[in-house]
């Protein structure tokens, strides 16, 4: 009688490829001179979170976890208030919709879509060849003198994502960087660890190139903690080799010139002879502080911020910041934004809304972290994940000191608070213990039945 071999299933699509398609619309040119808000990336956003919840009503199955419905669902709270006391209807729908995308819908759809560990090291590997994309673009764009103006020359890097979101490259090559030490950190094969490792060196240098002073000190903390978290032992090993290949880059490939090393100093000068990017950095910061104290609860309402601004803020305020190059022509760009996301929320949203976003963002911080002891305790197994993720929100909570939400970047943003909410409240709950660490099966010896003799 023949044996009939039970018939293979096909391989199913993993259902994050929609998320990748995001990521992947990122790598696309913005028109140059183009205005820094919604882009395709943000509309297949919408798409993805249309498909996340008909794949869930097809399904018939709780789409969210209590906690993770407290979580993600905090921030409307402040985010309703907000949007009621708004200066328009229309401001105030807009902005909440802002809202929704990058801190609920993605995030959440992100997490429901993400199976397993697998799924999860895919959208991150899509990060790292994004940044490795746009890091290329960046490098060519000093090299041929083709890149946003700086200091009167056009050598800044800034991607495909032109002047009017110079900071764009940067965030996506920062995020580009965790990721590829996190996987290198990680317990996965040695090819993929070196890899992994040789891209983290690689992105380094377009993000000296960006010449964005937040997203330098946002990943400079970022990995301190990476490594701190992955070990002691990995942690100097590691920090020695980083500390190696800047002096070669520094020293021998010629990396470091003289703009460069200016914009290093001047971090540490920010308050002895501040710049006027500076100066207006800080008067934007104390004009949103003030609105705050206008209104402490509710704040000035959603996008209400430029609309407050002048009454608010000092003679020390520019009337905006010059962008040039990059394909571009000369244009004052006005300043709309305080470039500081706490005090953004803070000047906006008011005391509630502050308190639900950060409440909401120190949870997760505590559940990733948290599932990053249990991996460790389990034998190393999701170790790069839970690396990934956590080193991801704490570039993003660093970075939020310098910076705020806006342009077509911003959608990535979406997606890693979505990749950060799958470890913290499902992948490290998949953590299963070592071979070593599980009780012994071995068969239980019997008395021989064969006759004596």
């Amino acid at each position: 009688m023949a044996l009939t071999l039970p018939p293979r299933r096909p391989a199913r699509l993993s259902p994050v490829l929609p998320v990748l398609a995001v990521v992947a619309l990122l790598a696309l040119p913005v028109a140059p001179g183009g205005e820094s808000g919604a882009g395709p990336a943000d509309a297949l956003s919408a798409l993805v979170v249309v498909f996340c919840a008909v794949r869930l009503l097809r399904a018939r199955r709780r789409p969210l976890t209590r906690t993770a419905a407290l979580l993600l669902g905090l921030p409307v709270a402040g985010l309703a208030s907000a949007a009621l006391h708004a200066v328009s209807s229309d401001a105030g729908i807009t902005g909440f919709g802002r809202y929704l995308q990058v801190f609920v819908l993605v995030p959440a759809a992100v997490l429901l879509l993400v199976r397993d560990r697998a799924d999860f090291r895919l959208l991150a590997w899509s990060l790292v060849a994004l940044a490795g994309w746009q890091g290329a673009v960046g490098v060519h764009q000093y090299v041929t003198r083709t890149g946003a103006s700086y200091q009167g020359q056009d050598i800044r890097a800034v991607g495909t994502f032109g002047v009017s979101d110079v900071m764009g490259m940067a965030t996506v090559v920062s995020f580009g960087l965790v990721c590829a030490v996190g996987l290198a950190l990680g317990r996965a094969p040695a090819r993929q660890r070196t890899l992994a490792a040789c891209c983290a060196l690689a992105l380094l240098v377009p993000l000296a190139l960006s010449f964005s002073r937040g997203a330098w000190i946002a990943t400079v903390v970022t990995l301190t903690v990476q490594l701190v978290l992955a070990g002691p032992r990995r942690a100097l090993g590691v920090g020695a080799a980083a500390v190696a290949a800047g002096v070669v880059l520094v020293g021998g490939v010629g990396v470091g010139t003289a703009m460069l090393q200016e914009r290093i100093d001047s971090i540490t000068r920010v308050t002895d002879a501040p710049d006027q990017s500076v100066t207006d950095r800080y008067t934007m910061w104390a004009a949103a502080t003030d609105m705050w104290r206008d209104r402490p609860l509710t704040g000035v309402g959603l996008k209400g911020f430029p609309e407050y601004r002048d009454g608010h803020a000092s003679l020390a305020l520019s009337s905006g910041s010059d962008t040039e190059g990059a394909g571009a022509a000369f244009r004052r760009q006005p300043l709309l934004s305080p470039h500081n996301m706490y005090l953004l929320v803070l000047g906006e949203q008011g005391l509630i809304g502050l308190l639900c976003f950060a409440g909401c963002w120190l949870a997760l911080l505590v559940c990733a972290v948290r599932g990053l002891w249990r991996t460790r305790a389990a034998g190393g197994r999701g170790l790069d994940c839970a690396l990934v993720a956590c080193g991801l929100l704490v570039w993003q909570l660093v970075d939020f000191a310098y910076a705020d939400i806006g342009g077509p970047a911003t959608v990535l943003t979406a997606v890693s608070f979505g990749l950060v909410t799958w470890w913290a409240l499902a992948g490290a709950d998949q953590v299963s213990p070592t071979p070593a660490s599980r009780p012994s099966r071995r068969p239980v010896s019997r008395p021989s039945r064969r006759p004596a003799g």
